[in-house]
């Protein structure tokens, strides 16, 4: 999370972990196979925190606002696997990948892929169901989600920041992108 994937080495990950160099070999190939672990634990954490919504009660507005709540407040409490997950979407880690690890890497990616389409589809439920105005639902998806990503740009969490400070903050973050700033 603090230098990126490129200008991470083994030494710097041993070290913030407390642990040896030959310790983290022990568990890890290599560094891209802990990118990979990070990336992948990150999208479980966020899917599981989101994905309860996406076939929850209400409007299809209703579920996409309670998954946009739900998504940011999975960042600002994970913020650094969100990183790494971010990181793989802007393919940083452009590194000579064995084969395990290219399919490893593609069906995170399809996993990525998967999260996206759950948010589409409750946008077109909401375009359905009249609760969201007629739109692109792949341009509506995609501009929110990336929107909804880019906290990750600014927020820092600040000591003694409660569960329900986040959920006010991701609260009024969401209804702002989905409300919009007209009345």
């Amino acid at each position: 999370m603090t230098a990126g994937f490129a200008a991470t080495t083994i030494d710097d990950i041993a070290r913030d972990v407390g642990a040896t160099k030959g310790l983290v070999y022990y568990h890890f190939r290599s560094k891209f196979d802990i990118f990979l672990a990070a990336y992948g634990e990150g999208m479980r954490r966020v899917r599981e925190r989101v994905e309860p919504h996406a076939d929850g009660p209400g409007t299809g507005r209703d579920r996409l606002v309670a998954m946009s709540i739900a998504h940011l407040v999975n960042l600002m409490e994970d913020l650094a696997y969100h990183h790494v997950v971010h990181q793989a979407v802007r393919g940083e880690p452009s590194t000579a990948l064995k084969t395990r690890q290219r399919d490893a890497l593609l069906a995170l990616n399809r996993l990525r892929k998967d999260y996206e389409q759950m948010f589409h589809r409750v946008v077109v439920d909401g375009i359905d169901d009249g609760s969201l105005r007629r739109v692109d639902p792949a341009l509506a998806t995609r501009t929110l989600l990336s929107n909804l990503n880019a906290v990750d740009m600014w927020y820092r969490r600040v000591e003694g920041q409660s569960g329900d400070e986040l959920h006010d903050l991701a609260r009024r973050i969401v209804d702002l992108l989905i409300g919009g700033l007209a009345d």
